[in-house]
């Protein structure tokens, strides 16, 4: 779900994944467990679902409602400021189903592009030239929609998460 952000698609491309699965459980061999096999079939879903969506996505570089403040960094090229504090172990917080559903909807928050670069590079752990492939884009440019996809979603955590756990404590 977290890698979708999007109930309805998840459910689909579960099903979608099955019956690929039915449809070619000949072919199964049998060198690995039927779930390990099922989630591969499901991680290409996944995939064929974010190259679809980056070939129907419009181009990004017109819409500058969701470009990340240009002034994070001060005239020596410095941050301005740092990161919030998370307040704890990050490993531990990513545990949690509020920080999980917020970080849901900053995801969602973001445009299919962004979204899609950040699930694949930090959820999914893909390397670079598969994202590229998949999202159909250069390495130079996955690096400027990775970096702001992370600009985009810390800004969406500090206010939505952190502003709010820092109230919690006050």
């Amino acid at each position: 779900m977290l890698r979708l952000r999007d109930r309805s698609t998840a459910e689909d491309l579960v099903q979608e994944t099955f019956l690929a699965a039915l449809k070619a459980r000949g072919s199964f061999s049998g060198n690995s467990s039927e779930s390990t096999w099922l989630v591969g079939i499901l991680k290409h879903k996944i995939a064929d679902h974010f190259r679809r969506q980056a070939r129907e996505a419009p181009l990004e570089d017109n819409d500058l409602r969701d470009q990340p403040d240009s002034s994070p960094f001060d005239g020596s090229g410095g941050w301005v400021s740092g990161p919030t504090d998370w307040g704890g172990n990050p490993a531990d917080l990513y545990r949690e189903k509020k920080f999980l559903d917020q970080l849901t909807k900053c995801l969602s928050g973001l445009s299919p592009n962004h979204a899609n670069a950040f699930t694949l590079r930090e959820i999914e752990g893909a390397d670079t030239g598969e994202i590229c492939k998949v999202l159909n884009v250069t390495e130079t440019n996955l690096w400027v929609i990775l970096h702001r996809a992370r600009m985009l979603l810390r800004r969406c955590l500090e206010a939505n998460w952190f502003g709010r756990s820092a109230k919690k404590g006050s």
